[in-house]
């Protein structure tokens, strides 16, 4: 949990920190539609190698949002191999694997199995050694001649072979981008701007749903206050893992009826602090002078400036030259 990144600010001084919260807003939009948009692979990869570039200019901690990549790291992965094993066309492949799972295989993977089971404790990432062990298992599964040690004894259970086309490779490398960009996009937005910020920028965004009486700034309040206590019960649901810890409940090694015990003993004072919290939050609001839909100001004023507008240019620039792309003039 102390690798999620969403919702935690980072402060700075760059150029990024610079612009209007409303652009940034309006610009992560924009650019999450763009990504759905991206019609090709290279494309898309100089796409991916701006946005690094945003990163770094801006002098926000990449390392940040990498981490934050642990917990999806899995669907990542699945999602590369998926794309790669079903996508096909009618081109020659460009490789072909061979695969059958006998008595030998069998042994194998319950070896690892084993392995995984009785050294995971001693390893800091459980998830990553766990895709280490199957990345070996499958090269030792694939490249190693098991049919020489099958004498006259029939100890293949079942073959089978798929092919890896250069349209399955693109797609999963296309897919596998578009995830990493959005998160980047996303996780660019909340480390450079603060939560009473954005809330700001949603509730001027959406001013014009005023003529049909709804109430924005309830809304843009709690999509602010959602964003800000992300971090928040990550805290708190990491302190009650190490106080629970502390009293000899290990949350790694246990079968799945005790792993459901423990979730429930983990959710059930996550909820009584929530809801603690919420009581709190709520008399600190009152006391401060909040009301529910009363005309509200703010200490700090939203000012466009010229650093906005050539943000706005080079978005814009980007989106015409992926039409152009998609039109192919070039």
């Amino acid at each position: 949990m102390n690798n999620i990144s969403f919702g935690q600010y980072v402060p700075g001084n760059s150029w990024i920190y610079k612009l209007d919260p409303r652009t940034k807003v309006l610009l992560t939009i924009a650019l999450i539609v763009l990504v759905f948009i991206i019609p090709s692979l290279i494309t898309i990869s100089i796409a991916f190698g701006v946005v690094l570039l945003i990163y770094i200019t801006s002098r926000i901690p990449i390392l940040k949002v990498l981490k934050g990549l642990k917990g999806i790291i899995f669907l990542l992965l699945f999602t590369f191999v998926v794309q790669i094993i079903y996508t096909k066309n009618d081109g020659m492949p460009l490789y072909s694997f061979n695969m059958e799972i006998g008595l030998w295989q069998f042994l194998i993977i319950a070896g690892f199995l084993l392995l995984y089971i009785f050294t995971k404790k001693f390893v800091p990432s459980s998830i990553i050694y766990l895709l280490v062990l199957i990345f070996v298992g499958f090269c030792i599964l694939w490249c190693f001649p098991f049919e020489k040690f099958y004498w006259n004894f029939n100890m293949s259970w079942a073959k089978w072979s798929f092919n890896v086309y250069q349209a399955g490779l693109e797609r999963a490398a296309y897919i596998f981008l578009r995830i990493l960009l959005m998160i980047f996009l996303t996780s660019l937005l909340t480390l450079s701007t603060m939560t009473t910020d954005i809330n700001n920028a949603i509730s001027w965004l959406l001013t014009p749903l005023k003529i049909f009486k709804i109430p924005v700034e309830v809304f843009s309040m709690l999509i602010s206050l959602t964003l800000r206590f992300i971090p928040t019960l990550i805290l708190e649901a990491n302190k009650i893992m190490a106080a629970q810890a502390s009293r000899g409940l290990d949350f790694n090694e246990a079968k799945l009826s005790k792993k459901v015990k423990q979730i429930i003993a983990l959710l059930i004072p996550l909820f009584v602090i929530s809801f603690k919290t919420a009581d709190e939050l709520s008399n600190a609001m009152e006391a401060r002078g909040y009301v529910i839909g009363a005309p509200r100001t703010q200490l700090d004023e939203l000012k466009f400036r010229p650093i906005d507008l050539v943000a706005t240019l080079v978005v814009v620039g980007f989106y015409v030259g992926v039409i152009l792309n998609m039109v192919g003039v070039y």
